[in-house]
């Protein structure tokens, strides 16, 4: 019952078989907020009394299809011994509300079974059952309310965990991280001297900041010993780069001085040839010349020895010139000069031992050839240089024949190429006729340091120097040397129009 003094009240009733005031009782809480509807059944399943009179009367018989009952009655279930859980069920009805359903057994009593005005046996353990059913849509309504309010408050829970979350990991997190990937980021670009900034709070990033910090140290540090090395080393590649000039220069004059000797003999039979005809045109003149003077028949030929004999004495003077260039030890000094002419003279000088050696000497000159910013005395050198290795190649063959060609290599660089019959080379040789003192002539011959020279010649000017050859088919020695210095844009106007 709802409560105690109503179901005091009713007890007494029933037992005085006051019927109409139990079911006025029963009237009065069944008027009750919430309760749908009070029953009471016999001990038989009639209904006895129902608060809903309309489709229910007394004697009316429950059926065992309707939910409150089919729970117990097809389990087989024992009223006396029905659990809580077994007497209250909640179904809902075809509207779609639900009710709750209480079922109470009314167990026999010995002051029922004893009493003289309607006793029933002792036998009989129940004498029927009470059913309360109310509805549950004021409790549906407040569990929905109390669920909108459970969910609207777990939201707004959430909603300040979030921001609490993201206020914490922008200030114990975010912030710090911030600052430790801009400090790593100017560490990147060697900006070691700025400390990285330890944030305090969180252990980990406090650590891991620490030791950035102490890498950056580190990483100064040996950037710094780095740094004095590299400037000791440079100081000490400087010191040997100087060495080496100078050491380069000693062997340009070394190969010079041998080159002259070599030069020598040819250069006197070059100055003997002209001398001779001088001395025999002077004896000539000495027998034209009379006492009386010079007879006048004879004058066209006094006249014509007399130029003939300046033309000699020019000539040795131009030999004597062109040797005392070459012998001479100018210093570096570059400026525009004719590669052409640079041959040519070269070959001046050593036309005679040419030709005493028998070597045919062919020539393939670009006249169109730009002007080349060098150091004439020094290219002078490498073009002699590799004309007397290719005359001294070739000797012994049936036709001995060197040719000297020059022209562009492309807009910016010439060339010149000296190529011969000679023998040529086998290619572990080629790769070795740069090193200086390497030579495969017999000894007293050469020391091997004419092409080891040439190529720092050619090295010095920017140049390159590349060699092609094989057994039996001649030696071919390529140099390309870039036009460089202040008539370099001219050089280039002149390419253009070419």
């Amino acid at each position: 019952m709802a409560n105690p003094w109503y179901r005091w009240i009713s007890w007494h009733a029933m037992l005085a078989d006051r019927r109409d005031d139990v079911y006025q009782i029963m009237g009065a809480i069944a008027d009750k907020q919430g309760i749908d509807r009070i029953r009471l059944f016999n001990s038989s399943g009639k209904v006895t009394f129902s608060t809903v009179r309309s489709g229910e009367s007394e004697g009316h018989a429950a059926s065992l299809t309707q939910v409150q009952c089919r729970g117990c009655h097809e389990a087989g279930k024992q009223l006396a011994n029905l659990r809580l859980s077994d007497r209250v069920q909640v179904h809902r009805a075809q509207s779609g509300s639900r009710s709750l359903s209480i079922i109470t057994p009314i167990p026999n009593e010995k002051s029922c079974s004893q009493a003289s005005c309607h006793a029933h046996p002792e036998s009989e353990k129940i004498l029927g059952v009470l059913e309360v059913e109310m509805k549950l849509d004021m409790v549906d309504a407040e569990l929905a309310s109390m669920r909108q309010i459970v969910i609207w408050r777990a939201l707004i829970e959430l909603g300040i965990i979030c921001a609490l979350m993201y206020v914490f990991t922008r200030r114990f997190v975010r912030e710090p991280i911030s600052r430790l990937i801009a400090s790593t980021k100017q560490i990147s670009k060697m900006n070691l001297e700025a400390p990285i900034e330890v944030p305090r709070g969180s252990a980990e990033l406090t650590e891991l900041a620490e030791s950035f910090d102490s890498m950056r140290v580190r990483l100064k540090s040996a950037i710094d010993e780095i740094n004095q090395f590299t400037q000791k080393l440079e100081s000490k590649v400087e010191a040997r780069t100087q060495e080496l000039k100078l050491a380069h220069q000693k062997l340009i004059q070394s190969d010079r001085l041998a080159s002259l000797g070599q030069l020598s003999a040819s250069v006197a039979h070059e100055i003997n040839n002209p001398v001779a005809g001088i001395l025999n045109l002077a004896m000539l003149l000495q027998r034209l010349l009379k006492e009386d003077g010079i007879p006048p028949e004879r004058l066209a030929d006094f006249r014509r020895y007399l130029g003939q004999i300046i033309s000699e004495t020019s000539r040795v003077g131009r030999i004597v010139s062109d040797l005392l260039a070459f012998s001479r030890r100018p210093a570096p000094h570059r400026a525009e000069a004719d590669l052409n002419g640079v041959i040519e003279n070269t070959l001046s000088l050593i036309a005679h031992k040419l030709k005493l050696a028998n070597v045919e000497t062919r020539l393939a000159l670009d006249p169109g050839l730009p002007h080349l910013y060098c150091d004439r005395s020094q290219i002078q050198q490498a073009v002699l240089n590799l004309v007397l290795n290719a005359a001294e190649a070739v000797q012994g063959r049936p036709e001995p024949w060197l040719e000297i060609s020059t022209g562009r290599a492309n807009g910016h660089a010439i060339w010149f190429r000296v190529r011969d019959n000679g023998e040529g080379m086998k290619p572990e040789v080629v790769k070795k006729i740069f090193d200086p003192f390497f030579t495969t002539k017999p000894e007293g011959k050469g020391v091997g340091l004419g092409l080891a020279v040439t190529y720092g010649i050619v090295s010095s000017h920017g140049g390159e120097i590349e060699v092609s050859s094989a057994p039996g088919e001649g030696a071919t020695f390529t140099v390309t040397l870039p036009l460089q210095g202040p008539a370099a844009e001219n050089r280039e106007t002149e390419v253009r129009q070419a």
